[in-house]
């Protein structure tokens, strides 16, 4: 089966998203749908994965989804793009860590588009421009059906990250596109796809 590509224009609800993709690993799980990659943006959400911490929460005051994903805290948030997978890896290779290179290998080659040197960091998961955060990723396998996925920084608003340590790392900084490059990409989406596809099918 072909990969389904959504793209949406306009922010899904965190939960809304949860419950769609929820669905969609259940269809692909059972044959009943295709494989699917998603490209959203989230209205100001923070979410927490399977092992974050409480003492995570710097302001105390803000609402947490919890999710099923793997990873800690973080934040999704406007001019913040989200890409969401349904993979089915029984029709792949079976290495949730190759699968977690082609991630990561996909962000690096967009931030390539706009100049950015970028890395991976076999410590701390993620894509890191210097010793600052761009890129999250979190994921889940069920039966071999990899899901969740990884957040790009593009034009967020980053003091919002300042009520949380994001990803657990407290000595860690975030950044942005447009805080690296002083610009502002826009119609981008099928690119970003296009190299998720590509990259994806040579798993």
């Amino acid at each position: 089966m072909s990969i389904e590509i959504k793209i949406s224009k306009k922010r899904i609800p965190y939960k809304t998203a949860m419950l769609f993709l929820d669905k969609r690993v259940e269809e692909v799980k059972n044959g009943k749908n295709r494989e699917l990659l998603w490209i959203l943006e989230h209205p100001t959400t923070y979410t927490a994965g399977v092992s974050f911490n409480e003492k995570e929460i710097i302001d105390k005051k803000i609402k947490i989804f919890k999710s099923n994903r793997g990873g800690k805290i973080t934040l999704h948030n406007p001019g913040q793009k989200i890409i969401y997978f349904v993979i089915n890896l029984n029709n792949r290779r079976k290495d949730i860590r190759k699968f977690i290179n082609i991630i990561e290998d996909s962000i690096i080659q967009f931030l390539k588009m706009y100049k950015i040197k970028a890395k991976s960091d076999k410590k701390n998961i993620g894509i890191w421009v210097n010793d600052k955060k761009i890129a999250a990723i979190g994921i889940r396998v069920s039966r071999w059906i990899a899901y969740h996925g990884c957040s790009i920084n593009i034009s967020n608003n980053l003091n919002q990250y300042l009520k949380i340590v994001p990803c657990g790392l407290n000595n860690k900084k975030v950044t942005s596109i447009l805080k690296v490059m002083n610009i502002k990409p826009k119609n981008y989406e099928n690119d970003l796809a296009n190299i998720f596809i590509k990259n994806i099918k040579n798993i």
